[in-house]
């Protein structure tokens, strides 16, 4: 841990101790990422291929076994705290955030692994509802901890990313996919990771930019998912698939099939329907040419697929809103911006560009003034490097 991150988890320490107080047993430090995708977007629980990678801003937590049977738990970013037993591990609704931890430590029992009391802090660095994934990376966070604490390690991280999955959607109540918890569990510094959300194959390929970086845009419009059309979104497409399946029955999710098979959406009467569908379709196949252009060092190549992918979540799709088509077309209308796109669930949240390094500035300078003027918000700026997923400190 270089110098300022140093200081900060030895900080989190002693507010952790001036917290819970002293105990006999270790304290032990954690860190889970945020992630991006970078192309790929709605198509994770289509079956489809995504591309995302870990950031190095995500949730640190400070944890320590105790002997009591209950979790206990503390924000330094959210107001509520408290302590809930082993023996009730069900859904309350004034708890908060700390369902997401109940969620966790209820599956990873159910599968059998050993589980115990924790004293745990929380601090991160994410901006909140921001569609950088806070959920899912606290989820992996709380994983990993019960993981190395009482399992030794011995859970794999693939199956801490189901268990993540299975506690936003059975826990929660959000229809999501798999993968922010799969990149947040699997993902490598300096690589994005393709990801085959049908079968959960992966792999890492070495992501370099050389004279361009990756610039966050955060519209600083909160999005809650389970208030948004996600789930709508979600039923669209597995109403598309229903009604696709008699034309070609070996097919299990939309991204089965390719830009050959567009056609076959004319027996959709539905437009909504067969816009969400076609979108699935086209995305999956910018997925495959982005890797193309990424193995040819073809930056400007996905720049452009950046553009393409966010006109389609726009308009097939329908999950931006003005703030992020805002953002998004102040960010395409600079000249050293290569590509900008939405990422995550959309419905407020970020967006994600590829800029010259040496235009940042006047990069953030243009799209601040014209976003103000759009929306009367202000635009955040967030550069962060590729780092690990998961993983103790």
């Amino acid at each position: 841990m270089k110098g300022i991150k140093k200081n900060m988890i030895n900080n989190l320490v002693k507010q952790f101790i001036d917290s819970f107080g002293e105990n006999e047993h270790e304290i032990r430090k954690f860190f889970s990422p945020s992630r991006i995708n970078i192309i790929g977007e709605h198509i994770d629980y289509n079956g489809g291929k995504v591309f995302p990678c870990p950031l190095e801003i995500g949730t640190y937590g400070i944890a320590r076994k105790n002997d009591d049977n209950v979790l206990r738990l503390k924000s330094l970013n959210m107001d509520h705290q408290g302590e809930i037993s082993l023996d009730n591990l069900i859904y309350v609704e004034e708890n908060d955030w700390m369902n997401y931890a109940a969620g966790m430590l209820k599956f990873i029992a159910d599968e059998g692994y050993h589980t115990g009391g924790l004293d745990i802090l929380v601090f991160g660095d994410i901006p909140n509802g921001a569609g950088l994934s806070s959920s899912a990376s606290l989820e992996l966070l709380i994983g990993e901890i019960v993981n190395q604490i009482y399992n030794d390690g011995e859970i794999q991280k693939e199956n801490l990313a189901l268990i993540g999955k299975k506690t936003e959607n059975e826990f929660i109540g959000l229809n999501s996919g798999i993968m922010d918890q799969f990149i947040i569990a699997v993902g490598k510094k300096d690589h994005a990771t393709l990801i085959d959300t049908n079968t959960l194959d992966y792999r890492h390929i070495p992501f370099q930019l050389d004279d361009t970086t990756i610039v966050i845009l955060n519209t600083n419009k909160r999005r809650e998912l389970k208030d948004s059309k996600y789930n709508e979104r979600r039923s669209e497409c597995d109403l598309a698939l229903e009604l696709l399946k008699p034309y070609k029955p070996e097919i299990t999710a939309l991204c089965d099939l390719t830009e050959d098979d567009l056609h076959l959406l004319e027996n959709i009467e539905d437009e909504n329907v067969r816009k969400r569908a076609e979108h699935a379709i086209r995305e999956n196949a910018r997925v495959y040419k982005a890797i193309e252009a990424l193995e040819e060092n073809d930056i400007e190549t996905l720049g452009s697929l950046l553009v393409q992918s966010n006109d389609s979540l726009r308009e097939l799709f329908e999950v931006t809103g003005p703030h992020l088509d805002s953002i998004t077309k102040h960010a395409n209308s600079f000249e050293h911006c290569l590509g900008a796109r939405m990422t995550g669930a959309g419905f407020g949240g970020c967006g994600i560009s590829i800029v010259k390094n040496d235009e940042i500035e006047n990069f953030k300078a243009h799209v601040a003034k014209g976003y103000k003027e759009d929306t009367g918000l202000d635009a955040e700026f967030i550069i962060s490097q590729v780092g690990d997923g998961v993983h103790e400190l």
